[in-house]
This record gives structure tokens, C-alpha cells and sequence, in this order.
């Protein structure tokens, strides 16, 4: 009797034993498997060209932009920065937005907001006037010199930001460039093409920004257009794609660099 209650105990241990080691290496394969996941996380948010999508309808409050015909520039731009907000989200992309209604911002707090958010791109969205009425069609403006930042901190520190660049930033120019190329297929509009302009609001922003110029407020055409929902709905579309576009040509990019440096 005694020797059988011993072979149990003996059979009990080594069951306890065999459970264990099983237990444990089920452990480690999770948490090898877990720490492979964060890794593979960690890599594609770093191949990412950005993170969030910044848009800025520009004017705002008591500054009403451009004013024809009883059409307000302000209106506009929140209107076809919402149309874009809610096709980027449709995309997976997250968005921020300067202004959400019919409120004042001021330049420096546009780029300062902007300036806050870690790994983004910078989109400023107007319309155009002139005292030529026959002035017309869609631009994107780039900053010919932006400023830069050393650091994360120097977002939130304006005194540690850089001086102005001596050129263009490149990915502010790309993105300008696709953004531009989108809206003149989409809207056939007068494709007046990409400039560089010292806009504060964009050669104060230290990641890729642009300025978009959507059509003359002061030109008939343009403003009979815009009145259409339809229309302006063919512009934030044509905004999305861009951004789309620059978002993958980027990381195509990165992806040709990172193949480059390993061999």
C-alpha cells in the first residue's frame, strides 16, 4: 500500500514537473511572439511618412478671407477642410483640424498647433482673389524657407527652433507637387502649379506644409463653381488623393533607403 501511494506521489511530481516546463514554454513562445508583434509595430509606425494629418481652413471669427458675391472665403475652407477630415478618417488616417467651427485663430497659434504634434504634415486650405477677374484656376504654395526643429522639445519651445532653412524643404515641395498634380485632374481647373511664397502660417510649421489656393473668389466661373457641393466635394477629394499619394511615394522612399543602407 505503501509503495503504491509512493508511485502516485512519484507520478504526481512528474506530472506536476511535465505541466510545468509545458506551461513554461508556452509562456516564453507568447511573449516572443508578443515582443515580435511590438517590434513589427514599431517598425511600421517608423516607416510611416506621418502619423496625423494637420488641416487649416484658413480665416475664421471675424476674419472672413475673401468676400464675392455674398460668399465668404471662411466658410469655404472649414467646409472643404470637413470633406477632406472625413475622407482621410475613411482611410485610416487621423486628422487634426486648426479650427472645428466658425472661430479665430491666429497665425502663430495655427503653426504653434501644428508644431505640437509629433510626425505630421501641415495642409492650409484658402481661396484665391484678384483685381483681375479673369484671374483663375487651383495653386499649392510651399514655403521657399521653413524653419526647423532640433527636437521634439523645440516644438513646444519656440526659442530652441532653428533659423529658416536656407532652401525649400524637399517633402514640402513633394507634397505640394502631388496635391497640386490631384486637384488640377480632379476639379479641370487652370492649373497655375506650385510656388514657393513665404506664407507665415506655412514657413513657420517645421514639418512638410503646404498652402492650397482652390479657385477666384473674384472670377465668375470659379465662384459659380463653388457654390456646388458637389464641386467642393471634387476638391477635398482631390486634397485626400494627393495626400494619399505623397503618403505612399514616401514610403517607397524610405523603404529604397533602408534596402540601400543594409547592403
Amino acid at each position: 500500500m505503501k509503495r503504491a501511494f509512493r508511485n502516485l506521489l512519484a507520478l504526481s511530481g512528474l506530472l506536476l514537473m511535465v505541466a510545468s516546463f509545458a506551461w513554461m514554454q508556452l509562456h516564453h513562445a507568447e511573449r516572443r511572439v508578443a515582443r515580435s508583434e511590438a517590434r513589427k509595430a514599431q517598425t511600421s509606425a517608423a516607416s510611416k511618412p506621418f502619423a496625423v494629418v494637420v488641416l487649416d481652413p484658413g480665416h475664421g471669427g471675424q476674419d472672413s478671407g475673401a468676400i464675392c458675391g455674398g460668399v465668404l472665403e471662411k466658410d469655404l475652407t472649414l467646409d472643404v477642410a470637413r470633406r477632406i477630415d472625413r475622407l482621410l478618417n475613411s482611410e485610416g488616417i487621423a486628422t487634426l483640424m486648426t479650427r472645428v467651427g466658425d472661430t479665430y485663430v491666429s497665425l502663430a497659434d495655427r503653426a504653434a498647433f501644428a508644431n505640437r504634434v509629433r510626425k505630421c504634415i501641415f495642409v492650409s486650405i484658402h481661396f484665391n482673389e484678384d483685381n483681375k477677374p479673369v484671374a483663375t484656376g487651383v495653386e499649392t504654395y510651399y514655403a521657399g524657407r521653413q524653419i526647423t526643429a532640433g527636437s521634439f522639445l523645440a516644438s513646444w519651445l519656440p526659442f530652441l527652433w532653428r533659423p529658416l532653412s536656407d532652401s525649400p524643404n524637399p517633402e514640402s515641395q513633394n507634397l505640394a507637387g502631388f496635391i497640386q498634380e490631384a486637384l488640377v485632374a480632379r476639379t479641370r481647373s487652370v492649373d497655375r502649379g506650385t510656388q514657393a511664397r513665404q506664407f507665415f502660417v506655412i514657413a513657420n510649421v517645421t514639418s512638410p506644409a503646404v498652402l492650397i489656393e482652390g479657385g477666384f473668389l473674384t472670377n465668375k466661373e470659379d465662384i459659380s463653381k463653388l457654390a456646388s457641393e458637389d464641386y467642393r466635394a471634387q476638391i477635398a477629394a482631390a486634397v485626400a488623393d494627393g495626400i494619399l499619394r505623397y503618403r505612399d511615394a514616401a514610403s517607397q522612399r524610405k523603404s529604397a533607403l533602408a534596402v540601400t543602407d543594409r547592403k
